[in-house]
């Protein structure tokens, strides 16, 4: 038997129990009987799914490749600011294998508001965005009310608010938006998950997850790229602004919001803002403008969220102090640990010969083995199409399974719930570290219906 009742504690964790302890700055009205939940939602079928593209930069070139290379796709239209990237788009289009599939699309450039009037005057089924965070939610919420699907970068949107109002649109118009959060999809992290729905690890206790990335040199993007207007976020507020890499994948292993445990509450602390003055005065003239900004957000954000079951997950952010790369990536049972950065694992009763106990670490051998039992089937299916997609083939997988799951008319692997609820640490850490670590409480972008959303299945 389960060390949680999950049973007692679902029977007693109800509707109006949510309502009453959400506070007022989140709070939301009760579904329009009219609107339909989506957490388990299948749109009908899509034999052949026309794509059109908002922001077509690096990241949308990229989503160009990885779309318009699946068969009976159609891409039917681009909208970015430069003329440049749509030229750069319209040559990708042409070296594809599948190009004839693609012809004609019509583009729109110049003015920041032509992705309005490419969604008029496009026929698409989805809305690919990537785009300033500043734009995704309002972006995504056009796009479903034009009737498509929204699928939108990391992350989905930048305030609570606009959160809660994808997640009514979603609703009001059957409309997915999913936030595509790739590294669910990273190899790592589908073992991971395909080990905790075994039951490899036991009862699951922690989570640890980061997004630790030294991305100062995005500051040399000045005029155009992530760095001319990413460097503008950190005068902006102190709080994690970019969780969900790690957060995703470990929520999705616990379960969350997926009938077994959901978010409940969390503190958030950050260190002092240094590192983006000191690179700026080091690496830019005085009266440049990066030296005339007022940096607030700090170096290093850490958050600890308890979930309602008493889980534990610590998640940290820092994209400006000179240390390697890690999501840390790490998962706790009661039988054993994994984690990543490098992978490695422990198990109480040890793991096939190679080590005994709890009290080392399984690493060389050891995981690849592993990794040959545990290996999730999903990889395994893929990963010879997807591995030269990017960032180890997790795009791939992550556009793959999109389209897939729009083809076969099933669920998506990811919900407009998930996403509202891993962006929403952006809103609830800048609460809370302004407030000196004062616990936030998670809202319920569900209204109580994710005891009834299915987990996501282990896809064969």
């Amino acid at each position: 038997m389960s060390l949680f009742d999950r049973r007692k504690f679902i029977k007693t964790t109800s509707l109006s129990a949510a309502f009453a302890s959400t506070p007022s700055l989140y709070s939301y009205k009760p579904r329009s009987s009219k609107n339909k939940y989506m957490g388990g939602y299948a749109a009908p079928k899509l034999d052949k799914i026309k794509i059109a593209l908002i922001g077509v930069g690096n990241r949308g070139q990229g989503h160009i490749k990885r779309f318009g290379s699946i068969q009976n796709t159609q891409i039917v239209a681009l909208s970015d600011l430069y003329e440049t990237n749509i030229s750069k788009s319209l040559s990708i289009i042409k070296s594809l294998k599948t190009s004839m599939s693609h012809t004609n699309p019509k583009t729109y450039w110049g003015n920041e508001n032509n992705w309005k009037i490419m969604l008029d005057e496009t026929d698409a089924d989805i809305v690919v965005i990537s785009t300033n965070w500043n734009n995704h939610a309002i972006m995504a919420i056009e796009s479903m009310k034009n009737k498509m699907h929204a699928f939108v970068e990391v992350p989905m949107a930048t305030s609570i608010k606009d959160l809660w109002q994808i997640v009514d649109i979603s609703e009001k118009y059957q409309k997915h938006c999913m936030m595509m959060e790739n590294v669910n999809y990273g190899r790592e992290e589908l073992m991971f998950l395909n080990s905790c729905r075994k039951g490899l690890l036991g009862e699951l206790l922690h989570g640890e997850a980061a997004y630790i990335h030294d991305l100062r040199w995005q500051m040399h993007e000045e005029q155009m790229g992530t760095g001319s207007w990413r460097t503008y976020q950190y005068e902006k507020r102190k709080a994690n602004l970019y969780p969900t890499h790690g957060l995703g994948p470990v929520s999705q292993y616990m379960n969350l919001l997926r009938s077994e445990d959901t978010f409940k509450t969390l503190v958030s602390f950050s260190s002092p803002s240094l590192g983006r003055a000191r690179y700026a005065s080091q690496n830019f003239k005085k009266d440049h403008k990066w030296n005339k900004l007022n940096y607030q957000n700090g170096d290093i954000n850490t958050t600890i969220i308890k979930t309602q079951l008493g889980r534990t997950i610590m998640v940290q952010w820092d994209e400006t102090s000179p240390r390697p790369y890690t999501r840390l990536n790490l998962i706790q049972g009661t039988n054993g640990i994994l984690a990543g950065g490098p992978t490695r694992a422990a198990f109480e009763k040890g793991f096939d010969g190679y080590t005994k106990d709890s009290k080392e670490w399984i690493t060389g051998e050891g995981i690849d083995a592993l990794y040959e039992k545990y290996d999730h089937p999903l990889y395994k299916r893929l990963n010879k199409i997807t591995k030269e997609s990017g960032h180890g083939g997790m795009d791939g997988i992550m556009v793959y399974r999109i389209i897939e799951c729009l083809r076969n008319g099933d669920p998506l692997d990811q919900n407009v719930y998930e996403g509202c609820a891993w962006r929403s640490l952006i809103g609830l850490t800048s609460n809370s570290v302004k407030n000196d670590g004062e616990p936030q409480k998670f809202p319920d972008f569900t209204r109580g219906n994710w005891t009834t959303t299915k987990p996501f299945d282990i896809i064969s």
